[in-house]
């Protein structure tokens, strides 16, 4: 009866580890894919005006969400869903920014994405 009891014990023990091992990679992964900036940083970087303040508020936004969404998936689909996120965002950021303000846009998110560790 003690063995028993001894055996139960260490496999639901053994079980919470490896459960917890799970959770913690799974919040790590949800962190990494978490690019909310200050917009405040980001539209003085720019040199944003008023009126593209508020689009690229939105934009950053809704990229933001897809990045999140893209956490719930495997590998190979989480790759492909945070690539079409990605080409979303460049190409609305693209038609709301002038040149010079898309070229450093796409810099900054470079270096956002490699710092996290995504690129």
């Amino acid at each position: 009866m003690k063995r028993l009891f001894l055996t139960v014990v260490a496999v639901l023990s053994m079980t919470l580890t490896f459960a917890g091992n799970e959770n913690t990679n799974s919040v790590n992964n949800a962190e990494v894919y978490n690019l909310n900036v200050n917009m405040k940083q980001l539209s003085k970087a720019l040199a944003l005006a008023d009126d593209q303040k508020e689009a690229v508020a939105e934009i950053h936004k809704t990229f933001c969400a897809e990045m999140m969404f893209a956490t719930q998936y495997g590998n190979e689909e989480r790759e492909a869903r945070m690539n079409a996120a990605i080409k979303k965002d460049l190409g609305f950021m693209n038609y709301i920014l002038n040149r010079d303000q898309y070229k450093k846009y796409v810099t900054l998110l470079n270096l956002t994405m490699a710092n996290r560790g995504l690129r």
